[in-house]
């Protein structure tokens, strides 16, 4: 960076940016969630599994990848995905219980 560069203005930049994609993080967190609902519907109506140990390693090993791909740490992304199935897997369960 030059000396001509306020630093403030940048900080100020980069921290609206940051702000718009924690935005857009949300959304798609909320998006993720209302279609693993309804799976978990699904799951419950039919009496299947809350998880699916199989379909979870081919996940984890498709993140991990796509985490290289974009020069993100495969170790967090495989940690958020642990985070959000943990999440997932709640719900299922709550959802098989109330049947």
């Amino acid at each position: 960076m030059t000396d001509d560069v306020d630093p403030t203005a940048t900080l100020l930049r980069l921290r609206a940016s940051i702000d718009n994609i924690d935005a857009a993080l949300i959304f798609m967190l909320a998006e993720r969630f209302r279609c693993t609902k309804q799976v978990g519907e699904l799951k419950a109506d039919h009496g299947l599994p809350p998880s699916d140990a199989a379909r979870e390693e081919q996940q984890i090993a498709r993140l991990r990848r796509l985490a290289e791909e974009a020069d993100l740490d495969p170790e967090f992304a495989q940690k958020w995905f642990a985070f959000v199935v943990a999440e997932v897997i709640r719900h299922h369960t709550a959802a098989a219980d109330s049947r």
